[in-house]
């Protein structure tokens, strides 16, 4: 039985490094189809989708800490 149904408000992270909010359109054979705010859609399977956005933040994959970044010179080439 789909979770979701036509109209219903969630939330897609897409390549586990963006939140959208969207609306689901349909269910059909496992797959919902979904609408964009901004316009498009496309179908994804009801894993991808979230209830809430905080849902959605707590299923990124943690990224490493970033170094500090610092200038170099063609001297630390060789």
């Amino acid at each position: 039985m789909a979770k979701y149904k036509a109209g219903d408000t969630a939330y897609l992270l897409e390549s586990n490094r963006f939140i959208r909010k969207v609306t689901v359109a349909r269910f059909s054979g496992g797959m919902y189809l979904i609408k964009f705010e901004n316009g498009g859609g496309i179908q994804v399977k009801e894993h991808r989708l979230f209830d809430t956005e905080e849902d959605a933040k707590a299923a990124m994959p943690n990224k490493p800490e970033e170094k500090p970044k610092r200038s170099r010179t063609p001297y630390d080439y060789m």
